[in-house]
């Protein structure tokens, strides 16, 4: 199967991937649809993995005060065990390691439990104690 990773510089790709996240976290995660989207996205720098030309994937990283963070990482169940989720953090760290605006920051997640095991992979550490966001539990992690 062919993967298709993609930085996203349309509406039309944007609209594809808030519909991935929505699946993801609002119809399987139960969280609520006004703390899922932001006032973030407009400044984020987005991301849509295509699978077979089937939109399957989708995050993001911004710079924040405390450095760059990488978010919304969201493959879609059927799709997932596909190398998809991997393939996107992979993407996102290229792209932050090209981007002037991200030099010298440290990176960071949250991360929920289920999602540590793929963030490590890269070399992302647990920093600090478990906590809740959206009602889901979730670890900092930070590339070491």
């Amino acid at each position: 199967m062919r993967l298709r990773l993609e930085k996203i510089t349309d509406n039309s790709l944007l609209r594809e991937a808030f519909a991935i996240r929505n699946q993801v976290f609002v119809l399987e995660q139960n969280v609520d649809p006004a703390l899922e989207r932001d006032d973030f996205e407009a400044t984020s720098h987005h991301f849509i993995a295509f699978l077979e030309e089937i939109p399957v994937g989708a995050a993001r990283w911004r710079v924040t005060d405390y450095g760059v963070k990488l978010e919304r990482f969201a493959v879609l169940r059927e799709f997932r065990g596909k190398g998809i989720g991997q393939a996107l953090v992979s993407e996102v760290l290229k792209d932050i390691a090209a981007n002037p605006e991200a030099a010298g920051k440290i990176k960071y997640l949250h991360a929920q439990l289920s999602a540590m095991g793929l963030y490590s992979k890269f070399g992302f550490e647990k920093v600090g104690d478990l906590f809740e966001e959206c009602f889901i539990q979730h670890y900092k992690m930070q590339l070491a």
